[in-house]
Order: structure tokens, then sequence, then C-alpha cells
């Protein structure tokens, strides 16, 4: 029984080893599989974080770009205007001297003839002025039309890079869209594989914890049924032995009383034979 119970006592050490070293393995692929979840999961962000990098970057790029070209644009128009006002301050200025100059000359010596041409001067300004004011509006109308055809082609310029840009974001955020799909259409799916493969090591599991436990219980009801065979059989043993003792004292009881009945009768016998004997004796 003792090597019974040893042999028993190894049997469920090894069932027991077996199943510590199978939970641990299981833990071991949960940790594993936990690890390379986080790793897709950081991988995917940071591919995710440097592409929304790379797009910003494009946007400040784009940004910084039209504003230089605005700014380009700007300085020039200006260039030209100031440009433009030099010479007219140039023109008035030179214009100026030579009519002090003209003035200084002819006073001492044509006043006459400068007073017959004050009023051709006089006519004469008023027509370059006029000219002046008509070159001036017609230099500003050219100014302005060129301003105008700028202003429109970079408003031209403008909307179609806002269109392109609508049209990149809308682009960008169908392809983010689409990507998003994709990735909630396959973690739904990994998650309902994992869903099933949980729910089947469960069962397998829960069925080989029941196979166990069938296992240790048939077992032990062995066990039990053995011993309560073994305490049958020691007692049937002990009532066999004392059936055994008990039919020996029997025996050596019937034994003291047929020998005491024996004895009796021999005395009583003897006692017969003694009374035949004296009637005999006295007889003869």
């Amino acid at each position: 029984r003792c090597f019974y119970d040893q042999k028993i006592l190894q049997k469920t050490f090894g069932q027991w080893k077996d199943l510590w070293t199978a939970c641990r393995e299981r833990k071991l692929s949960l940790k594993a599989e936990h690890h390379y979840r986080h790793l897709l999961h950081n991988l995917v962000f940071k591919a995710w974080r440097a592409y929304v990098c790379q797009q910003q970057g494009k946007r400040n790029k784009y940004c910084v770009a039209e504003s230089h070209a605005k700014k380009q644009k700007l300085l020039r128009t200006w260039q030209c205007w100031v440009v433009y006002v030099r010479v007219q301050r140039t023109k008035s200025g030179m214009q100026s001297v030579a009519l002090a100059f003209r003035e200084r000359s002819c006073l001492s010596t044509w006043w006459a003839v400068w007073r017959r041409q004050h009023y051709q001067n006089c006519t004469e300004h008023r027509m370059n002025v006029l000219a002046l004011q008509h070159w001036a509006q017609s230099l500003q109308f050219r100014a302005w039309l060129q301003w105008r055809e700028l202003y429109l082609y970079s408003q031209n310029d403008r909307q179609k890079a806002t269109r392109a840009v609508t049209h990149h974001q809308h682009w960008v955020l169908k392809r983010c869209m689409e990507a998003w799909l994709r990735y909630l259409n396959l973690h739904k799916a990994k998650k309902h594989q994992n869903e099933v493969a949980q729910e089947h090591h469960r069962s397998r599991v829960v069925q080989q914890c029941f196979s166990d436990w069938q296992l240790s219980w048939d077992c032990r009801r062995r066990m039990r049924a053995h011993q309560e065979d073994t305490e049958r059989l020691a007692g049937r043993i002990a009532m066999q032995r004392a059936f055994a003792h008990w039919k020996h004292y029997v025996l050596c009881v019937e034994e003291i009383r047929q020998h005491e009945l024996a004895e009796n009768h021999y005395k009583h016998h003897l006692l017969v034979l003694k009374k035949f004997w004296n009637c005999w004796k006295s007889h003869l």
C-alpha cells in the first residue's frame, strides 16, 4: 500500500508538473503576443506621425513660398512705382531749373520778348502740365491694368492652389479613411480571431481541467474503493480470525465439557459397577 501511494503521488506530481509547464508556456505565448501587438501599434503610430510631420512640413513650405511670392510681387510693384516717382521728380526739377535759368538769362536782355512769350510759355506750361497729367494718368492706368492683371493672376493661382490643397486634403483624407477602414476591418477580424482563439482555449482548458478532474476523481474513487475493499477484507480476516478463535474456544469448551461428561459417566459407571459388585459380593 505504501508503494502504491508513492506511485500515485509520483503520477499526480508528473501531471501537475505537465500542467504547470503548459500554463507557463501559455503565459509566455500571451506575453509574446502582447509584446508583438504593442510593437506593431508603436510602428504604425511612428509611421503615422512621420506622415503627419511630412504633410505639415509641406504645408509650411507651401505657405512660406506663397508668402515669398506675394512679397516679391509687391516688391516689384513698389520698385516700379519708386522709379516712376523718381523720374517725375527729376523731370520736374530739371524743368524748374531750366525755367529759372531761362528767366535769369532772359530777364536782362529779353524782357520784352519774355513778356510776349510769357503767355505762350504759360500756355505751353499748361499744355505740358496737361500732357504730364495725361501721361501720369495713362501710366497709372497701365500700372493699374498691370496690377489688376497680376492681382487676377495671383487670385487665379491662389484659387488653383486652394483647389489643389483642397483636392490634396480630400485625397489624403480619403486615403486615411480607406486605411482606417482597412485597419478597422483588420482589427475586427483580429479581435474576432482572438475571441474565437480565446473561446477555443477556454474550452480546451475547461475540457482539460474536467478530464484532469475526472481522472483525479476516478483515481480517488478507485483508491477509496480499494481502501474500502482492503478494510472489508481486513474485517473479513479479523472476523475469520475471531471466528477461528471462537471456534477453537468453543471446541476447547466442548471438549472439556465432553471430557467432564465422560469422566462423570465413567464415575457413574464405576459407582454402578461398585454397587453391582457389592451386591454380587453380598449375594455371593
